[in-house]
């Protein structure tokens, strides 16, 4: 797919976390296209930092319609080089890292299917460091967590 311009690419933000870790988690999207704003999050009563993080990326892939060009912001670097990085070697290998399965496996076949759906750039992006939709993604997250804890 061609890459467009950013002005014609849905900007989403995601993140994902759990405490403790592993434990309840929470995720959070938020998808931005010309000005319009959707907030998606979900969470899991038992999970991992890491599946809540790639969990985001692909609830937010799946929201879109249609194939188009993405840019996504994550601040997990093992969900960025995951899919940058460490994914073509993993598929070289038939999902093995050495002699075992790669972990969460499921999961990255599952961004492997819509990474190639959609034109995706993936940026890593500092948590905490005062970025409004990151910020923002994380306390959906963290609502997320408190949600299931209360049992609502």
């Amino acid at each position: 797919m061609k890459r467009e311009s950013a002005a014609d690419a849905v900007v989403i933000y995601t993140d994902g976390g759990c405490d403790p870790n592993p434990g309840v988690g929470g995720w959070a999207a938020i998808l931005v296209y010309r000005g319009s704003l959707k907030e998606i999050s979900g969470g899991d009563p038992r999970t991992t930092n890491n599946r809540m993080e790639m969990t985001a990326a692909i609830r937010a892939l799946e929201a879109l319609k249609r194939p188009c060009p993405v840019i996504l912001s994550t601040d997990s670097q093992y969900l960025q080089r995951g899919i940058t990085e460490w994914m073509p070697k993993w598929k070289q290998k038939n999902w093995t890292r050495g002699k075992h399965e790669v972990k969460n496996v499921d999961l990255w076949k599952r961004l492997d299917a819509l990474n190639e759906m959609h034109d995706v750039q993936w940026r890593w992006v500092q948590g905490h460091a005062g970025d409004p939709l990151n910020e923002r993604c994380d306390q959906l997250a963290n609502e997320e967590i408190r949600r299931i804890r209360l049992g609502k």
